[in-house]
């Protein structure tokens, strides 16, 4: 007599079959998967193209004998009215694109077709206080979550494939000036990313979270003083209390790092750049005020800082030190070491021993630098004491004019570096400012300046250079100059291209070895996102964000009025080459 199975026992089969299913589907990006992405041409892993952000892509099917041929594949709208400030970076995975847009929102696009597949939008409050445009950089994918940070100083972790909320962190209090507008970086399953809202004397913070749950791991304050988190005890203080920073006043001392980081798996160090110390008036605060204006280099699984450098002691100018810390390897008097670079806001280009921050070198990128005269031996900068704003009694005090403007000689837009030619490629701007401080005291969600400014360009027929710079020497090999300021990042290949974009409108294509323009296509707003690249059925891929915004037409004095015509917009663009 044959006997059928019961329903249960069928039902206890498919539930056994159906888990088998799930289990042997990929659930998405590993971290072994993050720690190859630099070599991965069939998708775009990470802010930077790989956790080191070289932004260089080994893809070479598009290339300086072909690019003129380049053509749209599609354009995609990010809809609405928020259309402003679109300064993402793509991520690609699994025939998907997700962008971040502005007022802290997510989409996730057909990689063939353009067509959205779904769309988040964080429910913002109105009291928010972005600094510099409602800007948000990008995102990070992990398994099945696609990661990113909103203006209101929350980390959100949405399910890549559907857009439904897996979890929601609260990062830090809003209503006090926190704000968070990078790409976050997921290192061994942690979530690491940096707060902003230094203009408002917050404190600022490097912070890991667990990828799957949100729980805070580490936490490691910037300002020297301040008490660090591990594993939700007290740990270290960072520095030393009042070493650098008078009575209170590291209590509110800014420094945010608020572009991220990089990441180093040879020494397992990320590195990331401290903003601004607060108020902006100097003569307020008296000492070096660490960890301001720096790189730190911070263990990643403990959070505790391991070496600094600090670009701008006692900064006074307002010349963050967000910018990214890229790792390359070079040869150094015959001997290969562990570099790092930096383009720094304030007009120098460093290079670094990446091991324990020893300075290698630094040299001027920018034409006009006026605060210092260069560095010493021991990376100490040689400051020009007479370009410092004087210091303000009742009224404000003696105004100077400064070069580079405190916009910087390079802003959070990411410089590239090829492996091909081992040149960095980096976006500069060449302006000056009138600037004097004020009195101030701090007051809890209230601009925390002390200083006023007006922002000037330097040249008549240019503000933006793009520049290859050789990190051996410091020399710059060429460069290519633009009407606007330079604000969206760079990707350089093995094609032998670097692609960067204006705010004219333009994405464009340059030769590496020489700096000639080789291809331009106008997206009908201003770039000032990052381009990407990627392989996908046998087919080079191009994207960037269009969508003019940032720093510039709300801070830029006489150079905003300058770029007032250009349009805002909000599109997600890709190009390739035409099928034979």
């Amino acid at each position: 007599m044959k006997r059928f199975p019961t329903i249960a026992a069928l039902g206890a089969l498919a539930t056994v079959l159906t888990s088998s299913v799930i289990a042997q589907a990929p659930a998405g990006p590993t971290d072994a998967d993050l720690m190859a992405s630099a070599t991965n041409t069939s998708a775009v892993l990470t802010y930077g193209m790989g956790p080191k952000a070289q932004r260089f892509s080994p893809i070479e099917q598009i290339n300086t004998s072909n690019v003129t041929k380049l053509v749209p594949a599609f354009s995609s709208s990010l809809g609405g009215e928020k259309q402003r400030g679109q300064e993402a970076q793509p991520i690609v995975y699994d025939g998907t694109i997700y962008v971040t847009g502005s007022y802290s929102r997510l989409f996730a696009f057909d990689a063939k077709t353009g067509e959205e597949k779904w769309e988040y939008n964080a429910r913002l409050p109105d009291g928010i206080m972005p600094c510099c445009d409602v800007v948000n950089r990008g995102a990070a994918i992990y398994g099945d979550k696609i990661i990113f940070a909103t203006l209101d100083a929350h980390m959100v972790a949405l399910n890549r494939n559907t857009g439904k909320v897996i979890w929601n962190k609260t990062l830090q209090d809003y209503a006090a000036g926190y704000s968070n507008t990078a790409a976050p970086m997921i290192v061994k399953g942690k979530v690491i990313y940096g707060n902003s809202g230094g203009e408002f004397g917050i404190i600022g913070k490097v912070e890991a979270r667990d990828v799957n749950t949100g729980e805070l791991i580490w936490s490691r304050p910037t300002i020297e003083g301040n008490m660090g988190q591990l594993n939700g005890k007290d740990s270290t203080i960072t520095g030393k209390t009042n070493a650098s920073w008078p009575g209170d006043q590291y209590k509110t001392g800014g420094g945010a790092p608020w572009l991220g980081g990089t990441y180093d798996p040879d020494t397992n160090l990320v590195f990331f750049g401290t903003g601004n110390p607060a108020p902006w008036n100097s003569h307020l605060r008296p000492g070096d005020n660490l960890y301001t204006s720096s790189t730190l280099a911070i263990d990643a699984d403990t959070g505790e800082i391991k070496w600094h450098y600090q670009y701008t002691p006692h900064d006074g100018w307002d010349f963050d030190g967000v910018n990214e810390f890229i790792p390359f390897d070079a040869k150094v008097g015959g001997k290969t070491m562990k570099l790092g670079a930096q383009a720094n806001r304030n007009g120098f280009f460093f290079v670094l021993d990446r091991t324990n921050g020893k300075f290698v070198q630094a040299t001027p990128f920018v034409n006009k630098i006026t605060w210092a005269s260069g560095y010493t031996k021991a990376g100490r900068p040689i400051f020009i004491d007479a370009n410092r704003p004087g210091a303000p009694t009742t009224d404000k005090g003696s105004t100077v004019f400064s070069a580079p403007a405190f916009l910087g000689a390079k802003n959070w837009m990411p410089m590239a570096y090829s492996q091909q030619t081992g040149y960095f490629y980096v976006p500069a701007n060449e302006w000056g400012m009138d600037i004097w401080n004020e009195p101030i005291t701090y007051k809890k969600g209230a601009a925390y300046l002390g200083a006023g400014f007006t922002i000037k360009p330097l040249n008549e027929d240019y503000i933006g250079a793009l520049r290859a710079i050789d990190p051996a020497t410091g020399k710059i090999m060429w460069e290519y100059k633009n009407k606007a300021p330079l604000w969206g990042g760079v990707l350089t290949t093995a094609g032998g291209l670097v692609f960067t974009g204006t705010p004219e409108g333009y994405l464009k294509a340059f030769d590496a070895k020489t700096g000639k323009e080789l291809w331009k296509f106008n997206t009908g707003s201003g770039v000032v996102g990052s381009p990407v690249t990627w392989e996908q059925d046998g087919e080079q891929y191009i994207a960037v964000m269009s969508g003019w915004g940032g720093a510039v037409p709300l801070w830029g004095g006489e150079v905003a009025k300058a770029v007032q015509h250009i349009n805002q917009g909000g599109s997600l663009w890709v190009f390739k080459l035409p099928k034979s």
